[in-house]
């Protein structure tokens, strides 16, 4: 399965096998581990409060362009009742990705698909930019890329990830929800008045 630095980012927000959702990027330790493990050419970055913030910021933003990206079907759970106006979360993205000397900037017009246009970007003042720029940057690829009409948000219950769509007959992220939403398909068969209540 290839992987999408986009789809990472956002996937660090997680069913976590309990009814709940967790946040892998939690506290600025766990942003530096997971940065040192999808991004290790960023030279060893030591997160703090303020890249955490704006990591995560800047995560909100593409997860709101990905509940966008896969209307008219439902988003993710984690963002159906909190998704960050469609505006603000473009104009954010292409914020974070003006960090950086040249900048991809995503320019999603209605009715139309997004376009990539490079565009002069600030000089990054830190490490942390450049990381929070690199992000962005991938997100500005995917979303303006093919990969884009495949994404999909799973559909299992209690999960809240998007995902690319791989073959024609794709409902999950994973075979685990696969099976969790056939055996929810099941008990609801078999179990009408537990679905009424």
């Amino acid at each position: 399965m290839e992987r999408y630095l986009a789809l990472e980012l956002v996937s660090t927000i997680r069913h976590d096998g309990d009814g709940g959702v967790t946040d892998d990027l939690g506290d600025a330790s766990a942003l530096t581990a997971w940065v040192r493990e999808h991004l290790p050419e960023a030279g060893g970055l030591t997160a703090d409060d303020t890249s955490l913030r704006d990591v995560l910021a800047l995560r909100r933003a593409v997860r709101a362009l990905f509940a966008r990206a896969v209307a008219p079907g439902p988003p993710s759970s984690a963002d159906a009742r909190r998704l960050m106006p469609a505006g603000e979360a473009l104009a954010h993205l292409n914020a974070a990705a003006a960090r950086v000397p040249v900048a991809p900037r995503l320019v999603w017009d209605a009715g139309r698909a997004p376009v990539t246009r490079l565009e002069p970007g600030a000089e990054p003042a830190d490490p942390a930019a450049r990381i929070v720029a690199e992000l962005a940057r991938a997100a500005v690829d995917f979303l303006a890329g093919p990969e884009r009409e495949r994404l999909r948000a799973c559909t299992a219950p209690r999960c809240v990830r998007y995902f690319v769509k791989s073959h024609g007959r794709q409902e999950w992220c994973k075979p685990s929800c696969g099976n969790r939403a056939r055996v929810a398909r099941h008990y609801r068969r078999h179990h009408p008045e537990a679905a009424q209540s």
